[in-house]
């Protein structure tokens, strides 16, 4: 099993991946923040969330871009 990442602030390694497992490893490399996961176009606030990463999802349920914190 992983070590948590404390500094870790993006995971371009989980493009691709399903997206309940590319929100569980972001939890656990990161407990101190929110994921949100979302389908790629939805709508969103563009705005700076130092404890948020946003997950998007193509129609497949596969990370479409890399997660990263804001």
């Amino acid at each position: 099993m992983s070590v948590p990442i404390p500094g870790k602030s993006s995971w371009p390694e989980l493009v691709g991946v399903l997206g309940t497992l590319a929100a569980t490893a972001i939890a656990h490399d990161r407990p101190d923040v929110a994921v949100e996961v979302l389908p790629q176009g939805a709508p969103i606030i563009p705005d700076y969330n130092p404890t948020r990463v946003r997950v998007f999802l193509d129609n497949n349920g596969l990370v479409a871009k890399t997660p990263v914190i804001g």
